[in-house]
């Protein structure tokens, strides 16, 4: 079974909703029709772009109902995480810009406020969505703006601990909003831990759907002594059936467990809270990732992320990797590793294979750990790990490590302990844009007292900091690599490990000096072999190290070319003005040499290509080789006229 075949002589009502309004004028049959041409029309879009379907088709029903209820875009409807979003972009006039979803100039693959009124708050990373809401219903109980707020969040997302943060507060502030837990026991990884097995707890045992609202409701009207008592009851009997859950516990009135793809009662429900609930209200739904087709509902991942694809048979396009993909090196590298050391573990954060983790799980599954959407947690559980005397890789990509930086200083790194941290995902990463480029992480380990950092210019480079990364004990260390597939370098059957801050030479030039850091060594060849058909002639070297920097390689460089250009996939303020700091503590900014730190654009990149995006960034060989030439002229010219001067004064 492939796509949802369309009923017979069904009247085509997307192509007559151009905004949510016009849901509100529709009857529930009507409503329902809508969701199957919905459901079929978000295949046949993401069947074209690719991007992230099963998420979104877990939430058809949940859309439509949340719109046809709701009087969006005055009441603000957040999505938590924003890839669920599709069809709710279809339905707010957006539908046929999908065509360029994730797509250079196109819609982002997430919400964003700068692209539809629709849109009020940005979700690319999870678990913020409560905080959000309760943003916008404290501010309309201030008087700024109207409203209701709803909060879509996924089960995998309500297992980082912002969420509960939000939770609490909400629950204390006691402000009407809505949050709908979209739980279908699967974000990008199976969800884990103990708030899951909660999950299944009250699947089990709750009825189907608690009139807890009404009847706070009804006993709001109620005099003293009998309101109290009538609350008392409530708990009562929460207790003796088991149905007490943590959301009522934090002040929440809990609906559910309902069937998120029973649109008819999804809008009853809806309609009943909306009118009666007076403060927080979770209402459970219910839901299967890729619900109604069925090539998704059978994937083990439920078509979290794809590629295009054949929308009849579910058939994917075939990859076009001609060279093993960095995460699968490092997987096997680490694998590799602990078959080696029992002191190896491996952590992540419900990216098990994303990171490729889920590769080390197979052989090693006692020291495999996936502890949910819950970054902060991943690198303090890790410190523990490595205060035990373990050695713990902390697998993270680069954007989500941001979320635990104060656990990286303050757990680790004033600790001295030698955690191992693994990013994924460092530079651009193409269609999933600024929200998830490893734009920062080398500025924000490097300034760390006692941290090592390393960057892998080739799969091979990887392999070895993964074996340097193994025997490293004197400190937190790590090491970070791109998206997507290697070189094609020929990769070693064991990875040896690399001297600490030490570099390597690749090619010996007289001119023109390239010091790259990371993955832009080839376009630095590349650039270098632009440079020599205009007669010009460059050195290559590979940093491997932001810190401790290779002086002495550094030193060499400038000593012997006119010009150094030293170049990275991060932001400024990383390894470039690493090397500058150093080269003027030395009193070695004399203007001898010229010099030009290339980064990152002081900017967050929009969602492209990669190629596009680093051309973007004058990080591709053609703009080396320019900026570089440049920087030879420049230096030309001022040496040049400062012979000038001195020949006129003399």
């Amino acid at each position: 079974m492939g796509i949802v075949t369309k009923p017979e002589n069904s009247t085509p009502l997307l192509d007559r909703t151009d905004s949510p309004a016009a849901l509100r004028e529709m009857s529930d049959a009507d409503l329902v029709a809508l969701a199957g041409e919905l459901r079929r029309d978000t295949i046949a879009k993401v069947a074209a772009t690719g991007g992230h379907l099963g998420s979104t088709l877990g939430v058809i029903e949940l859309t439509v109902a949340l719109h046809a209820v709701f009087d969006t875009p005055r009441d603000k409807l957040i999505w938590d995480v924003g890839h669920q979003a599709y069809a709710h972009k279809i339905l707010t006039g957006r539908r046929e810009a999908m065509a360029g979803l994730r797509q250079d100039g196109g819609l982002s693959g997430f919400t964003k406020r700068t692209e539809s009124p629709y849109d009020p708050f940005g979700a690319a990373h999870s678990s913020t969505s409560i905080s959000a809401g309760l943003g916008f219903a404290t501010a309309r109980s201030l008087g700024f703006g109207d409203g209701d707020a709803i909060a879509v969040i996924g089960d995998g997302a309500m297992s980082a601990g912002m969420a509960y943060e939000a939770m609490n507060n909400a629950g204390a502030l006691g402000k009407r909003l809505f949050v709908i837990l979209n739980d279908n026991e699967m974000s990008i990884s199976p969800s884990v831990g103990a708030f899951s097995k909660h999950l299944s707890t009250l699947c089990a045992q709750a009825p189907a759907v608690s009139m807890d609202v009404m009847m706070r409701k009804a006993a709001s009207l109620l005099p003293e002594p009998f309101r109290t008592g009538a609350a008392r009851a409530r708990q009562a009997v929460g207790a003796l059936a088991g149905t007490s859950s943590l959301f009522e516990q934090m002040g929440f009135s809990y609906v559910g467990p309902v069937d998120g793809h029973d649109l008819p009662q999804l809008l009853a429900i809806l309609r009943v809270v909306k009118t009666a609930a007076d403060g927080p209200v979770l209402i459970h739904a219910i839901t299967r990732k890729g619900a109604g087709y069925a090539p998704a509902e059978n994937s083990a991942d439920k078509y979290h992320g794809v590629g295009s694809f054949d929308a009849e048979t579910g058939a994917l396009s075939k990859s076009k990797l001609s060279a093993p993909a960095y995460t699968k090196v490092f997987a096997q590298a680490l694998s590799d590793e602990a078959g080696r050391d029992p002191a190896v573990v491996a952590i992540t954060a419900a990216m098990a294979s994303g990171t490729g983790l889920d590769v080390f799980a197979k052989t090693h599954p006692e020291r495999m750990f996936d502890v949910g959407i819950a970054e902060q947690h991943a690198v303090t559980f890790a410190a523990g790990l490595a205060a035990a005397g373990m050695k713990p890789f902390c697998a993270i990509y680069s954007t989500f490590l941001q979320r635990a930086y104060d656990q990286i200083v303050h757990d680790v790194a004033i600790q001295g302990l030698p955690v191992r941290f693994a990013i994924d995902r460092a530079g651009l990463v193409g269609a999933d844009g600024p929200t998830h480029a490893g734009a920062f992480d080398i500025a924000y380990l490097s300034n760390l007292p006692g941290f090592t950092v390393m960057a892998a210019a080739d799969e091979a480079e990887l392999v070895h900091m993964v074996a340097t990364a193994t025997v490293h004990d004197s400190g937190p260390i790590a090491f970070r690599y791109p998206r997507g597939e290697g070189t094609g370098v020929a990769l070693p059957e064991r990875g040896v490990p690399i001297p600490i801050g030490k570099g390597r030479m690749i090619r010996e030039g007289r001119d023109i000096a390239f010091l790259s850091f990371g993955a832009r060594l080839a376009e630095c060849e590349a650039a270098a072999d632009l440079l020599a058909a205009r007669g010009l002639s460059a050195s290559v070297a590979d940093a491997r190290f932001a810190k401790p920097l290779d002086t002495e390689l550094i030193e060499r460089l400038v000593s012997s070319h006119a010009s150094l250009i030293t170049v990275e996939e991060g932001a400024g303020g990383g390894f470039g003005a690493r090397v500058l700091e150093h080269l003027a503590s030395e009193g070695r900014l004399d203007g001898s040499f010229a010099i030009r730190t290339l980064t990152l654009p002081d900017r967050f990149e929009q969602h492209a290509s990669p190629g596009v995006m680093y051309e973007r960034s004058g990080l591709n060989s053609p703009q080396l080789a320019d900026m570089a030439m440049a920087s030879l002229v420049e230096k030309r010219e001022k040496a040049a006229a400062q012979s000038a001067r001195l020949v006129a004064i003399t």
